[in-house]
């Protein structure tokens, strides 16, 4: 590990990007056990100074996908949605949008851990769990309830005993790693697709390269809230469509569709308990001025996913689509199925 060290931690001018393999054998010392908890703090935040390189990034995730307990899946096409899990503190809508896609036939894959650093946000599985979904399958319950409720979550963790073991080393940092991207495109449930998010143009150009050595056959990176996959409704946003050899992107506008709204206070941040309960408002089909936002978010995020995975031929097909779900309540049925198919597999282990 020390020889690897002197390359990238020379300091801002003298250090240097190692090659995919050097890369794999830093990634393999520290998941073996070869590498100690300082050397690891070191590397990461010495990765952080440099920036990695496309190829480092990629042997990271080879390493880590390759000591990660795979979750095996039909032969349907999984859709993979990437949440950040440093968390969130604005209202993630990604949740009954992942509920609404499942009722509408796109098998939907979720996974998170517990709150991360910088941010220390809301996680996914806490507001799932206020929900009433079991966030600690096993890989075969799994595999049984995406294939009957079209919709899985996985907490992370429990599949990849190595990022596990550096939570520690992670929280006592405090600062963003390269392990924050690493633990998003796991791939655990082998989906073809991947919907993820990203600050910035430039971030999603420093990543875009890697996909080459990944499975995913579609790739959309979008400019959504706190860096996740879900878009703001308060702004257009930037929708990047990730091929072998370019990045095309286009913008979506959210007054194009009637769904634009006035931008939240940001000093509000919404408790799990208060997400699930919006969550339960939307899905349920409620009206009101203080559920505004949230439910146009949910209306177009879900309304452009039907689009770009082919279950709408336009993005305004797509929202009509979810306008029908929601005044049906057909969301809050498919919660329920969720629950229920995951119930029957406890029993029937």
């Amino acid at each position: 590990m020390q020889q690897w060290l002197k390359e990238v931690a020379r300091g801002k001018r003298g250090s240097k990007d190692l090659d995919y393999q050097q890369t794999k054998e830093v990634a393999q010392s520290i998941i073996h056990g070869e590498a100690t908890d300082a050397q690891i703090a070191a590397y990461l935040i010495a990765l952080r100074l440099k920036t990695e390189s496309p190829e480092e990034l990629l042997a990271f995730v080879h390493v880590f996908s390759e000591h990660s307990e795979k979750v095996e899946m039909s032969q349907q096409p999984i859709i993979d949605l990437a949440s950040p899990y440093n968390g969130r503190n604005t209202f993630m809508g990604s949740i009954p949008a992942a509920i609404l896609m499942a009722e509408q036939g796109l098998p939907v894959f979720l996974h998170g851990s517990d709150a991360l650093p910088p941010k220390y946000g809301i996680a996914m599985k806490d507001i799932l769990s206020l929900l009433g979904v079991d966030i600690s399958q096993n890989a075969v319950s799994l595999t049984k309830t995406i294939t009957k409720a079209g919709i899985a979550f996985a907490s992370t963790e429990e599949y990849c005993d190595s990022l596990r073991k550096l939570r520690k080393i992670r929280k006592e940092l405090g600062v963003r790693t390269l392990l924050n991207t690493v633990e998003k495109l796991l791939n655990l449930a082998n989906a073809e697709s991947l919907l993820m998010g990203a600050f910035h143009r430039t971030a999603i150009n420093k990543i875009a390269p890697i996909f080459k050595g990944l499975s995913y056959k579609n790739v959309y990176v979008v400019q959504g809230m706190e860096g996740s996959e879900d878009l703001p409704v308060h702004r257009n946003s930037f929708i990047y469509k990730i091929t072998d050899n370019e990045i095309d992107s286009f913008i979506v506008k959210p007054e194009e569709f009637g769904l634009s709204a006035p931008e939240m206070e940001k000093d509000v941040k919404l408790t799990a308990k208060e997400q699930s309960e919006i969550t339960m408002a939307i899905l349920s089909g409620e009206k009101s001025k203080i559920l505004q936002y949230y439910t146009n978010q949910v209306v177009f995020n879900t309304g452009l996913r039907f689009y770009l995975f082919g279950a709408a031929q336009s993005i305004g097909e797509g929202i009509e689509i979810v306008k029908e779900q929601l005044k049906e309540q057909k969301g809050l049925r498919q919660l329920e199925k969720w629950k229920t198919i995951q119930i029957k597999n406890i029993h029937t282990q």
